[in-house]
């Protein structure tokens, strides 16, 4: 349940056996409570917490929550710690660890807390990074918990049919039907089925120019730079119309973000179209397990400078290292 969680229960159960062993035994012999040595004439015993860091150093993480819990305790109970009991500051830290599961499960036990805003508005925005309702003026009684449930139920609508899906998100003013608002919205979302979201971007080539120049491939190295680029637009399995588009447009937007290798290398569209036809073949070969003769280094750069003889043969080369060493472009 988070990093912060696991840290209060340690230093309540570190609270519950020193300071009552401590309570307890603080008139007795110092032997019973695990010490080596009695204090110093004239000074003070050592406080539970401090036997409990010379024990166990590496799970105290300070007296101010120590003071916190013991302060905060009460009556000895069992069991884990009431979050209500807790600064509203630090219960919030808390809960922000847990996913929408968690946090539902949660708000049954600290309603207010499992309720709270700031909690479903980062849940919103950290799983669709970008919606057109982000921007506008939010009506009084909105609730990201709501808007959660909408954009969790428009995101399993678009996984089974594409075109109710986006529909489901503009009938309730999540998206609007703008070709850059819905590109942002596929760029910054990582819950959409890849398959279901070709079919959509093959249908509206506005979203996906917009989805394109919403890449930034400055100072990256040309294989690199399209294993970016398939990762939010998935290529085709087979080779058609539509990869000839999207490597096309790759081509254009590479070349428009590196106009300093374009010079310096002799770069241009043309040629990385041909160097990515290139690169997909290239990996196909080394990564398939039903090619049994590997294309060598040599082989590639002689195949690949026939198409594109201004490329240098240490460029091509770099370019064949990289896919022995990475991978597949497009996997």
């Amino acid at each position: 349940m988070g990093q912060g969680l696991w840290r209060v229960a340690r230093n309540q159960q570190l609270q519950q056996d020193y300071g009552d062993q401590w309570d307890a035994g603080a008139d007795g012999d110092p032997q019973d409570l695990g010490m080596e040595m009695g204090p110093a004439p004239g000074h003070a015993p050592p406080s539970p917490l401090a036997w409990a860091s010379r024990r166990h150093p590496q799970h105290c993480q300070g007296a101010d929550i120590y003071q916190l819990l013991r302060a905060r305790r009460g009556k000895e109970q069992p069991g884990f710690i009431d979050l209500e009991m807790l600064p509203p500051e630090l219960s919030i830290t808390i809960l922000s660890y847990l996913n929408a599961t968690d946090l539902c499960l949660a708000s049954c036990v600290w309603q207010d807390l499992g309720h709270d805003e700031y909690l479903w508005q980062g849940l919103c925005k950290s799983t669709w990074g970008h919606c057109s309702i982000y921007n506008r003026r939010l009506p009084s009684g909105f609730s990201y918990r709501r808007l959660y449930m909408q954009l969790d139920e428009g995101s399993l609508t678009f996984n089974a049919n594409h075109q109710e899906g986006i529909s489901y998100f503009m009938s309730r003013g999540i998206l609007v039907d703008h070709p850059k608002e819905l590109a942002k919205f596929i760029f910054c979302t990582r819950t959409l089925n890849w398959k279901m979201l070709r079919v959509y971007l093959d249908e509206r080539r506005d979203v996906l120019d917009e989805l394109v120049t919403l890449h930034n491939f400055s100072n990256q190295f040309l294989p690199n730079a399209l294993r970016d680029f398939f990762r939010h637009i998935h290529a085709p399995e087979e080779r058609g119309e539509y990869l000839e588009t999207l490597i096309t447009k790759f081509s254009h937007r590479f070349c428009a973000c590196n106009p300093a290798l374009v010079r310096e290398v002799g770069l241009s569209p043309d040629a990385v179209y041909v160097l990515c036809y290139s690169l997909i073949l290239l990996s196909i070969d080394l990564t398939s397990p039903h090619v049994k003769n590997k294309m060598s280094k040599r082989e590639f750069i002689r195949n690949t400078r026939r198409a594109a003889q201004n490329i240098s043969e240490d460029f091509v080369g770099h370019l064949y290292d990289n896919i022995y060493l990475i991978g597949h472009v497009a996997a």
